[in-house]
C-alpha cells in the first residue's frame, strides 16, 4: 500500500461522507419546509423518499455505466448531478418540484455509492481490502455528523434552503479534487482493453505510486460477464431472494429514524436547529456501531454477530418511540437506534459479497443492494402514512422496528456457502 493508494481510498471515504450529508439534507430541512408550506406528514413522507427512489435507480444504472466507461468519469458525472440537484432544490416553490429535484439528486447519490464501493476495493491491496471497504462505509455517518453540525448552525440563523446551498458547495468542491487524486483503477482498465490500454494502465500505476509495466497481463479465461439470470440458477435463487429480503427489510427500519427524527423532534416543540442536532447524534451512534461491528467481526462468527445487531436494532428503534420530550434523551435514543441499525448494514455488505461465487459477485451484489434500497425508499412513506392514519409515535416506531425481525427470520434460513467465513 503506497501513500497514493491511501489518499485515493481517503477520497472514497470523503465521497461517501458527502453522500451521507446529501441524503440527510432533506431530513435536516424537513421541519422548515413543513412549516413554510404547511404540508402534512404523508406528503412530507413522499418527499423524504424521493432521493431514495433515485438512489435505487442510480445505483443500478450508473453502476453499470461505470463498468462500461470507467469509474472516474462516472464519479464526476454523479457529482455534477448531485450539485445541480442541490442548486435546483433551493429554487423550488411547490411540493411537486421539490420531489422532482430530490429524485434527480438521488440518481447521482446512488450512482456514487455504487462506484465508490468498487473503488475502495480496487485501490486496496489484497490484505487491506476488507479494512478499506469497512473504513469507506464509515464515511457515510461521518458526513451526517459533520454536515449536520454545520446545517444546524445554518438553520438557527437562516432557512431550510441554506442546507442545500451548503450541499451544492461541498459537492462542487470535489469536482477538481477527483481528477487529481482518484485515477482509474487498473482492474477497471483491464476489463475494457483497447489499443491504448497499456498507456492508461501505466498512468494509473504511476499515479498510485507503482512502477510502469511493459506488457499487460493475459486475459483471464474464466472471467464471465455477470447475468441476472445466473443469480437464479444452480441453487442460487433462494440465496438471491433471501439476501434481497434481508437488505430491504433492514433498510426499512434503518431509514425510519434517519428520515423522521428531525420532524418528530420539531413536532415536540423544539427549534429546527435542535431537531437537526438529534439527527447528528444519531449519526454519531451509527459511526460507533459500524466501527464496533468491524472490530468484533474478526473475533466472532459473522452471522451470529449480524443476528445480535438485528435484535438490538429492533429493540432500539421500538424504544425510540417512547422517548420523552427531552433533547438529551431523544439524542441518546436516536444514537442507540442508529448504533444498532448501522452495525447491521455494515455487516450485510460483507455477507452479500461472500454469498455469491466470484463470477457473479458484482452482479449479485448490485442486484441485492439495488432492489434492497426499495426498503429505504419505502420507509419514510410508510412512516408518513402511519402517522396520517392516526397511529401514535410508539406504535409507528414498533411497526417500523419490525423490519429488523423480518430480516433476522430471512437470515436464519439463508443457505451457507462453503467459502463463507461464518
Amino acid at each position: 500500500m503506497t501513500w497514493q493508494q491511501i489518499v485515493a481510498i481517503a477520497m472514497c471515504v470523503l465521497l461517501n461522507a458527502l453522500d451521507g450529508f446529501d441524503v440527510l439534507s432533506i431530513s435536516f430541512a424537513s421541519p422548515g419546509i413543513s412549516k413554510e408550506w404547511g404540508i402534512d406528514r404523508a406528503a412530507l413522507g413522499v418527499v423524504l423518499s424521493m432521493e431514495l427512489i433515485g438512489m435505487m435507480v442510480g445505483s443500478v444504472l450508473l453502476g453499470q455505466l461505470a463498468d462500461r466507461v470507467g469509474r472516474r468519469p462516472t464519479v464526476l458525472a454523479c457529482l455534477v448531478i448531485m450539485a445541480s440537484g442541490m442548486v435546483a432544490t433551493t429554487q423550488v416553490g411547490s411540493i411537486e418540484a421539490l420531489a422532482a429535484t430530490r429524485l434527480f439528486t438521488g440518481l447521482g447519490i446512488g450512482g456514487m455509492l455504487a462506484v465508490i464501493n468498487a473503488l475502495a476495493a480496487e485501490f486496496a491491496s489484497d490484505r487491506a481490502r476488507g479494512a478499506a471497504v469497512a473504513i469507506m462505509a464509515a464515511g457515510y455517518p461521518v458526513g451526517g455528523i459533520a454536515g449536520g453540525a454545520i446545517a444546524s448552525g445554518l438553520l438557527a440563523q437562516g432557512d431550510w434552503r441554506d442546507v442545500f446551498w451548503l450541499g451544492a458547495g461541498l459537492t462542487a468542491l470535489f469536482l477538481p479534487l477527483v481528477p487529481l487524486f482518484v485515477p482509474e483503477p487498473v482492474s477497471s482498465l483491464l476489463q475494457r482493453r483497447g489499443p491504448e490500454t497499456l498507456q492508461k494502465v501505466n498512468r494509473s500505476l504511476v499515479a498510485l505510486g507503482h512502477s510502469p509495466t511493459d506488457q499487460l497481463p493475459p486475459v483471464d479465461p474464466i472471467v464471465r460477464s455477470s447475468s441476472i439470470f445466473e443469480l437464479f440458477r444452480g441453487g442460487m435463487a433462494l440465496t438471491t431472494v433471501l439476501l434481497t429480503v434481508i437488505y430491504f427489510s433492514q433498510l426499512l427500519t434503518f431509514y425510519f429514524v434517519l428520515k423522521w427524527s428531525p420532524k418528530i423532534v420539531s413536532d415536540m416543540g423544539f427549534a429546527p436547529s435542535s431537531a437537526g442536532s438529534v439527527l447528528v447524534w444519531g449519526n454519531v451512534g451509527g459511526l460507533v456501531g459500524s466501527l464496533l461491528y468491524s472490530a468484533l467481526s474478526v473475533r466472532m462468527p459473522i452471522r451470529s454477530l449480524i443476528a445480535g445487531f438485528m435484535l438490538a436494532s429492533c429493540a432500539a428503534v421500538a424504544l425510540f418511540g417512547h422517548s420523552p420530550a427531552n433533547l438529551g434523551m431523544l439524542a441518546l435514543a436516536a444514537a442507540t437506534a442508529q448504533f444498532c441499525a448501522n452495525g447491521v448494514i455494515v455487516g450485510l455488505y460483507g455477507l452479500v459479497a461472500s454469498s455469491f461465487p466470484t463470477a457473479n459477485r458484482a452482479g449479485g451484489t448490485g442486484f441485492v443492494i439495488g432492489l434492497g434500497r426499495g426498503g429505504a425508499a419505502l420507509s419514510p412513506m410508510v412512516g408518513g402514512y402511519l402517522f396520517k392514519a392516526g397511529y401514535s409515535l410508539p406504535m409507528v416506531s414498533a411497526i417500523m422496528a419490525g423490519g429488523s425481525l423480518v430480516a433476522l427470520a430471512a437470515l436464519l434460513i439463508l443457505p451457507r456457502r462453503t467459502a463463507e467465513s461464518c
